[in-house]
């Protein structure tokens, strides 16, 4: 692996612009022999280069978006997901703006043909990189490290990016940094989870001597440390946390963007609402929107609004708890808009009255909260802003995912908060829609942490 491995980002950059170039040659051949003829739009030379240029402008953003350059550190099947959903947005796109030039829609069976062809020149691209990806950068040998054993949990997730990570030692803090440092010079590379401070500290500088890879779970003061500005008023180096949450500019963009998205989301999806709605009511004559308490910006409490998922009775009990894996209090109609995330919709009206907002924190349930802060203080620090319809969280994370990194990664979003961000994650939640990990519950044992 070493012998390539300075090679890595030429290769990745070359099989990327492979990449594009063949769906943008596939796309002027329709273009030429289908598109243009059957729509009369006809270019000369220049012309015919800003229709290629327009494509591959689309093509660029929606597969880095998506993240379909990044074989190797995703998953194939989510690569080839990334792919196809880009190309579905960009030869959407295009139909729309071939639309507009010839002053009627083209054919739609073109572009379905199209897309086909794209589909099947993603699988074969992807399938064929990953064979020479795997063979020239194998998967690195890790030495595993922890303070906690709870940290061992994370071995299960390693376990399912063989292609990446192969663990071969597994070995406590309680050993001795030095043996870890001797250990450590006979792998690829060292992971550090949850140990304490100053052993870490000391790790990483010695690795770092000695050019040894390091990995680590970074620690909340981390994620701080690094969302800091730089200041050099004199020769000391500052490091500046402001802590504080959106500017009020910024909080000002945020509410116009709240305020425009989620009116025409509304407006365009009620059709659909209004068929969730039906088939709710249908399935057992309940209540169609569910109201539960929820917190947002401050600690304040609001009524979340939800279809109904689940049975009327579900907390008969009055025990409030997370739905979790095979959970049968979800109804069949609540179990399909759950998995479509159709039950999230009338969330927009919370947005609309300035409960919510698109993106932020997802809210929690007080009670849940507490139960939280009671072993992770910390915790109240995701409500610096307000609780959002999707989040970093949601789309970095998983459903299941545990609640202190849940609130590692809505810190990342907090403290690098971003108009852009908010953009790109409401783009980004459309690809985790119909990503089953995203909407499973959490597992029995997580519950009952």
């Amino acid at each position: 692996m070493k012998k390539y491995d300075r090679y890595k980002r030429i290769i990745r950059l070359a099989a990327s612009l492979f990449f594009v170039v063949l769906l943008v040659s596939i796309y002027m051949v329709f273009w030429y022999g289908l598109i243009s003829p059957s729509t009369g739009v006809w270019y000369w030379r220049k012309g015919n280069w800003v229709i290629a240029g327009l494509y591959t402008a689309l093509v660029l953003f929606f597969v880095t978006m998506y993240g379909g350059f990044r074989l190797g550190d995703l998953e194939k099947g989510n690569v080839i997901y990334s792919q196809i959903l880009s190309i579905i947005f960009v030869n959407f796109i295009t139909y729309i703006q071939m639309a507009l030039l010839a002053y009627r829609f083209p054919k739609v069976w073109i572009f379905g043909l199209l897309t086909l062809c794209d589909i099947l020149c993603i699988v074969l691209w992807t399938q064929g990189y990953s064979l020479v990806y795997e063979y020239l950068f194998p998967p690195r040998k890790i030495l595993f490290v922890y303070g906690n054993e709870k940290m061992l949990e994370l071995l299960n997730k390693l376990g399912k990016r063989e292609d990446r990570y192969h663990i071969e030692k597994v070995v406590s803090i309680g050993v001795g940094d030095e043996e870890i440092l001797r250990l450590a010079e006979l792998y690829d590379g060292i992971m550090l989870c949850d140990i304490a401070t100053s052993s870490r500290n000391y790790l990483l500088k010695e690795c770092f001597e000695r050019s040894i890879r390091v990995y680590m779970t970074p620690k909340i003061s981390d994620i701080l440390v690094r969302s800091s500005q730089e200041m050099h008023t004199f020769d000391t180096p500052l490091l500046l946390s402001k802590n504080s949450g959106p500017t009020l500019e910024q909080q000002i963009a945020k509410r116009c963007l709240d305020v425009v998205v989620s009116f025409f989301m509304l407006l365009l999806a009620s059709p659909l609402m209004l068929l969730v709605a039906l088939a709710v009511k249908l399935y057992d004559g309940g209540n169609i929107i569910y109201k539960q308490k929820r917190l947002t910006i401050g600690g304040k409490e609001f009524y979340v609004y939800k279809f109904r998922s689940m049975r009327m009775d579900a907390e008969k009990d009055g025990v409030a708890r997370l739905a979790s894996e095979n959970d049968d209090r979800i109804t069949p109609v609540g179990r399909l808009i759950r998995m479509t995330r159709l039950d999230e919709f009338p969330q927009l009206i919370n947005v609309l009255k300035g409960e919510m907002s698109l993106v932020g924190p997802r809210p929690e349930r007080p009670e849940i909260a507490e139960k939280y802060e009671e072993w992770l203080p910390q915790f109240k620090t995701r409500l610096k802003v307000k609780a959002g319809l999707t989040g970093y969280a949601q789309i970095y994370g998983k459903y299941n995912t545990t609640p202190y990194d849940k609130l590692k990664l809505d810190l990342i979003y907090i403290q690098n908060y971003s108009f852009f961000m908010d953009l790109k994650l409401l783009l980004l939640t459309v690809k985790i829609l119909f990503m089953k990990e995203s909407t499973e519950g959490v597992s029995s044992s997580k519950e009952e942490e």
